[in-house]
């Protein structure tokens, strides 16, 4: 077996099913699942009708580079989200689909990263698992980048010492975040940009939230935005990925896209057609109307606003709770120990979240996630009400 498997940490979701493998919930209570960040609202119909309808695509062959129709809306949703302006996005060479941001991350470092470099993989910390296991198995080391209240829960870019720039050979970025759901402003990316023409490596901006945020006024800027304004209009050493799960709640589609730099996209390309990973042509038809609607988006992302409204002031009455500017997740300081939380929580209220630590590392500076919960407000609007009084009532039993 390929020894760098032995690398690899435990998922997160694991290491909770263990942390609550003997524990005995309430069983008057019904159990109300705010672990994971599975959007759970109907997805719409039109996606429905679209895949049915195209069910004679079984029996084709999909191409690793997918069908210029859903490049083109993928490339016309970024230009009208970010502001690009029209044909910024050569769909034809720039565009890549993909099954999902977590297969586009993951194959991407492994087309990207010259393992006999010896470079570093940078990435935020805590983090989704998927930018570490990646690294890992492209045969590169991580290296965390925390992300405390202090910052903002963003990385503090001029902290990062000279070699490990130097060092960098990809530099993960999460914007709008996850868990904290922070959002780098347009000077942030600008920052981000500077030092990657400086030392040349790439950055891959993991931007599937961007349809998910709180203030109608202020949606959250996005890379290639960056790039344009930076006078980078092919958007060299950048990549972008984006997902229908989250903007559409649609996670099982497995669809989603990466777009930037024409010349990784061409190696991306390559790598993709050996690997075996095209996305079904169903998939992709279904997909084109999806890209093309920002209306159901709008409805999608005032449900969670309305979530926050609901959720916030009750657990503001028992313990510190810092609203995000995007995503659907809470980001809690506990009283106590997080898996110890977890775990209590668990038994007394038959509520699940997930302990901060299982989304981030030790190192010498100690571990960002510890003394945290993440809470995912994906159930239904009523659900995510009474978790919260669950846990407003659990916290102020402990206190």
């Amino acid at each position: 077996m390929n020894p760098l498997l032995d690398r690899l940490h435990p998922y997160p979701f694991e290491r909770l099913a263990a942390l609550l493998a003997d524990a005995l919930p309430p069983p008057d209570r019904p159990h109300i699942a705010l672990s994971i960040g599975e959007p759970r609202h109907a997805p719409p119909a039109f996606i429905g009708d679209a895949l049915v309808g195209t069910l004679d695509r079984l029996a084709v062959y999909p191409k690793a580079a997918g069908l210029p129709e859903l490049r083109a809306a993928c490339a016309g949703w970024l230009e009208r989200r970010f502001g690009l302006g029209a044909g910024a996005v050569d769909p034809d060479t720039m565009v890549l689909p993909v099954n999902g941001t977590r297969e586009g991350l993951f194959s991407f470092v492994q087309a990207v990263l010259d393992p006999a470099a010896g470079g570093l993989v940078l990435m935020p910390n805590p983090f989704y698992q998927i930018y570490e296991g990646a690294a890992l198995l492209a045969g590169a080391e991580p290296y965390y980048l925390d992300t405390p209240a202090a910052t903002g829960f963003l990385p503090d870019l001029d902290k990062v010492p000279e070699d490990v720039w130097q060092r960098c050979r990809i530099l993960f970025i999460c914007s709008p975040g996850n868990p904290t759901g922070a959002v780098m402003d347009e000077a942030y990316l600008q920052r981000v940009l500077e030092l990657s023409a400086q030392h040349g490596f790439v950055v891959a901006s993991d931007e599937c939230y961007a349809d998910i945020y709180l203030d109608e006024s202020a949606p959250p800027p996005g890379l290639l935005g960056a790039c344009l304004r930076a006078g980078n209009p092919r958007f060299k050493r950048c990549a972008v990925f984006h997902s229908l799960s989250k903007r559409s709640s649609v996670p099982g589609l497995r669809s989603g896209f990466v777009a930037g730099d024409a010349a990784i996209m061409a190696g991306f390309r390559l790598y993709r057609t050996y690997h075996g990973c095209a996305v079904p042509e169903m998939v992709q038809l279904a997909s084109v109307p999806a890209w093309a609607d920002d209306a159901h988006a709008a409805v999608n992302r005032l449900l969670y606003q309305q979530k926050f409204a609901a959720v916030v002031p009750i657990l503001a009455q028992v313990m510190p709770v810092e609203r995000p500017a995007a995503a659907f997740y809470l980001w809690l300081e506990t009283p106590r120990d997080d898996e110890v939380f977890t775990r209590a929580l668990y038994s007394a209220e038959n509520v699940t979240v997930l302990p901060g630590r299982y989304l981030s590392r030790d190192h010498a500076g100690g571990n960002p996630g510890r003394g945290r919960v993440r809470v995912s407000l994906v159930a239904a609007l009523d659900e995510c009400i009474e978790a919260a009084h669950r846990i407003a009532r659990f916290v102020a039993s402990i206190s």
